[in-house]
């Protein structure tokens, strides 16, 4: 079993789409072992976002992380990583498969609908930053 860290950002929120999301993932047999609603703080966006620090993207990215509120979730199963971010799609909705989270749901590039750690050690980091060993379950 894999775990990996998934992001129903500030415009699936405010869309009302998180049980949507949730269902999709669900739907192909991923399991959430830990789940919770938070609004970032703009120190904490940098922080989970320091990877992309020096990108010219950065301020937006987290501008945009820190407009509303978020839902951070643990998906586990088999080779979960792959399956999050093939049902996730392209991070251009524009680029995205037909029935993928972001061609169906998202506006941009940065609205996006949704994150997902990229490899596992992004995913240990990830997971690590906003759980704590007593909120994972399963």
């Amino acid at each position: 079993m894999q775990r990996t860290l998934s992001i129903v950002k500030p415009d699936g929120v405010k869309k009302n789409v998180i049980g949507n999301v949730i269902g999709r993932f669900e739907s192909e047999g991923l399991r959430v072992v830990a789940l919770k609603m938070m609004h970032l703080t703009q120190k904490g966006a940098e922080g989970f976002y320091a990877v992309h620090s020096e990108r010219p993207f950065f301020a937006s990215l987290t501008e945009f992380m820190t407009g509303g509120p978020v839902v951070v979730m643990v998906l586990e199963g088999d080779n979960a990583i792959k399956r999050v971010r093939g049902l996730m799609g392209a991070t251009n909705p524009a680029e995205a498969d037909e029935g993928t989270i972001r061609k169906d749901l998202a506006d941009s590039i940065e609205a996006n609908i949704v994150h997902g750690s990229d490899a596992p050690e992004t995913a240990e980091f990830e997971i690590g930053y906003y759980f704590n060993a007593m909120e994972l379950h399963g």
